[in-house]
């Protein structure tokens, strides 16, 4: 995560930290109010991002794991999920967009897909 940060202050963007609530019903049926992170909230004027990374997203446990806060953002910017391997950067059934490491650190226009 910190090559990821630090990329993103390179790149001229402001870095924060995200937390996403969210109620949801527990076993016992109560309302229940739930706390998300999000790895980084990326700013720069009228463009934002929001960036999870992961080691490995091939476990669907893990790939859940990393897509329930960015599900739970109600607005339309981005949303991105980087991975370790190299993977072909593309979208999901969700409409993440999902990218290796390398690609994102060697590419300076990997954010504007």
């Amino acid at each position: 995560m910190f090559w990821i940060y630090n990329k993103l202050l390179f790149r001229g963007y402001n870095v924060d930290i995200g937390i996403v609530e969210n109620f949801e019903r527990n076993e016992k049926k109560e309302v229940v109010r739930k706390q998300f992170e999000v790895d980084f909230v990326a700013n720069s004027g009228d463009k934002r991002c929001y960036i999870q990374s992961a080691f490995s997203i091939f476990d669907e446990q893990k790939r859940e794991q990393e897509k329930k806060s960015l599900k739970n953002i109600p607005d339309s910017f981005k949303k991105i999920i980087i991975v370790r391997e190299n993977t072909f950067p593309g979208y999901d059934e969700n409409g993440f967009f999902i990218m290796g490491l390398r690609d994102f650190l060697t590419n300076p226009a990997s954010l504007d897909f």
